[in-house]
């Protein structure tokens, strides 16, 4: 009998695998899969999801949750690359891993739906060491695991007509400490403003309670779609968590944000909280009547 239900959806697979057999001949790189194909099997039971099949040198699994998901491919990286079994002058060994979160139908210990699809797709979008996921994903992990997370990029996925975006969770501690220095650093029983209003040529997006996620760049998925030369597809986002609002440069040219009172701040891959009110430019200097510009406030 079919069953339709949500569940986190993750494939992983051993990067390269051919290779290992033209450098390490088929008896060692068969060893060295078996050894990456139990550490994924290991790690998506030790978190609660099931090893749906293997597939060669591919695991595909499902988890109740998202967070039991990116858990499960955090030990996944850590223990591939750690494993001393693996450790090889001759060839490299590393796996990728691509999830998604949405709708499948159980059939005879098998899934089927188009979440499945785009978790696949996600894997084929990732390089060595890598975990890539989708913004329904990240929507429903939790805020530590949140903001582990940037987008990096928009790719037209196979069967897809528009362009979606890729989000990278950053399992390795000290690229999140590089990447959101602020969060790292900030103190944790501080309590952020209640909301903050974006306002770009006319409309107005509110971050809240409700919605903590606002994406700006020139690609059509963008929440917020700046065209210009000095734009970057996905150049910024803007995340609430618990302690503040956070802006994340992720372009090539970085982020100009100048306050109300006077101060002026430029970011590129890195990231700021966002207080009081002012304009934000991208690639350039704000001008307060420039259709460009972004103007915020947060309330307390």
């Amino acid at each position: 009998m079919n069953k339709d239900i949500e569940l986190a959806i993750l494939f992983a697979d051993v990067v390269g695998s051919t290779m290992l057999y033209e450098k390490l001949g088929d008896a060692k790189a068969r060893e060295m899969v078996g050894i990456c194909i139990e550490a994924m099997k290991g790690a998506t039971e030790q978190h609660g999801g099931t090893v749906i099949k293997t597939m060669g040198d591919e695991v595909m699994s499902t988890f109740p949750t998202a967070d039991q998901a990116v858990n499960a491919a955090n030990q996944m990286q850590r223990a591939i690359s750690q494993h001393a079994g693996l450790q090889n002058d001759l060839a490299h060994v590393a796996i990728r891993i691509g999830c998604h979160f949405g709708p499948v139908v159980l059939e005879n210990r098998d899934v089927f739906g188009a979440a499945v699809h785009t978790a696949n797709r996600m894997t084929s979008q990732a390089k060595a060491g890598q975990v890539m996921t989708t913004i329904t994903m990240v929507e429903k992990l939790s805020p530590d695991w949140r903001a582990a997370v940037r987008q990096i990029d928009v790719a037209t996925l196979k069967g897809r007509s528009h362009e979606v975006a890729l989000y990278e969770v950053l399992w390795q501690t000290e690229d999140v400490t590089s990447m959101l220095p602020a969060i790292a650093l900030a103190n944790r029983e501080q309590v952020r403003p209640r909301r903050l209003r974006l306002r770009f040529q006319g409309d107005e997006i509110v971050l809240d309670d409700s919605r903590n996620l606002v994406t700006i760049g020139r690609a059509d998925d963008n929440d917020i779609i700046i065209k210009g030369n000095l734009i970057s597809r996905l150049h910024a986002r803007i995340e609430a968590n618990k302690q503040r609002f956070m802006l994340i440069d992720q372009s090539t040219n970085g982020t100009f944000v100048h306050s109300a009172s006077g101060d002026e701040q430029f970011i590129r891959r890195d990231a700021m909280p966002i207080t009081g009110e002012g304009f934000i430019g991208l690639g350039k200097a704000p001008e307060r009547d420039s259709s460009q510009t972004i103007k915020f406030v947060a309330e307390e």
